[in-house]
Order: structure tokens, then sequence, then C-alpha cells
């Protein structure tokens, strides 16, 4: 049963089914208990100020964070939980089993570049050229989210991997069984 999900090898195993929904769900009970929405907020642009207390967040601002909150809940679930469907609905079907984590791959590359772009577009411009000054939030959402999306691309173009639907048509068995 080791190889039940051939769609997703090794390395891509790992990223995907375990550490991605992990970076993921992490920030909700980030917003929700601790360190806080307030916290989370003042995180998402760096500053070079230490304040222990910052400024309480209005009502609006506070629900937003929240729902945002779900957001990352429902990502990291909804890798986490489609990955391993695919799995087990579909053990010796390769073919389904890629179609469908392709499809989810595909769907979390787009959300990738417009999260990334949204990000640094959205940073001041003497910090949005200078890495070195961003903090653990930012390299997130730039850094982290550049990596999956590369590792996204190298999936889709077979890197470490055997392809049996997206790939070249030669490699294509029509949606056949492959044992």
């Amino acid at each position: 049963m080791s190889d039940s999900l051939r769609a997703l090898p090794g390395f891509y195993k790992l990223l995907f089914l375990y550490l991605e929904p992990i970076s993921a769900i992490l920030p909700a009970p980030m917003i929700w208990l601790w360190p806080g929405a307030a916290w989370f907020h003042y995180e998402q642009i760096p500053t070079s100020s230490n304040s222990s207390s910052p400024a309480p967040l209005d009502p609006r601002t506070l629900l937003a964070l929240s729902q945002l909150g779900n957001c990352y809940m429902l990502v990291g679930l909804m890798v986490s939980l489609v990955f391993r469907v695919a799995r087990d609905a579909f053990p010796g079907n390769p073919i389904a089993q890629e179609r469908i984590i392709g499809g989810t791959l595909t769907a979390l590359a787009i959300a990738d570049v417009f999260h990334v772009l949204s990000t640094f577009i959205g940073l001041p411009s003497d910090i949005r050229f200078s890495p070195m000054s961003w903090n653990g939030i930012t390299h997130g959402n730039i850094t982290l989210t550049t990596f999956l999306f590369c590792v996204r691309m190298a999936w889709f173009l077979g890197i470490g991997r055997h392809r049996y639907y997206y790939g070249p048509e030669a490699s294509r068995t029509s949606g056949r069984k492959i044992r």
C-alpha cells in the first residue's frame, strides 16, 4: 500500500500531503487564539517598531481576520483531504489520482500567483525589494508561496515523478488503469 498514491511520490507527497496543509492551517489558530488577530494584522507589513501592545482593532478588521483564518483552515483541509481521497478512492488508478491532484494543484498555483503579487504590491516601496527586512509572515506570503508554486510547476513538468495524465500524449492510456 506504500505506492497507493503513485501520482504524488516522494518529496511531492511529503510537501503536499503533510507540510503544506500544516503551513496553511497554522495561521488560523495564530489569528483566533495566540498571538492573536491584532498581532497577525500588524505583522502583515514589517516595521522596525517593536510595540509590545499593538493598537486595538476595530470590529470589521477583527471579523475580516477571523474569516481569513477560516480561509487558511479551508485551504489546508482541502489540500490534505482531497489528496487523501484521491489516494483512497483510486489506489490502483494513478491516472484518476493525477487528474484530481492536477486540478487541485492548478487552483493552488493560480492562487499562489495572486497571493504573491498582491502581497508584493501591497508592501511599502522601501521594503518591497529588501527581503532582509521582511518578517516571517512576509516570507511566508512571498518566499514560501513562491517555493510552493515552483514545486507545483515541477510536478506538472514531471520532474522527479512518472506522469500518467499530464504530459506527452505517449504516456496517456485513455483512462485505463495502470497496474
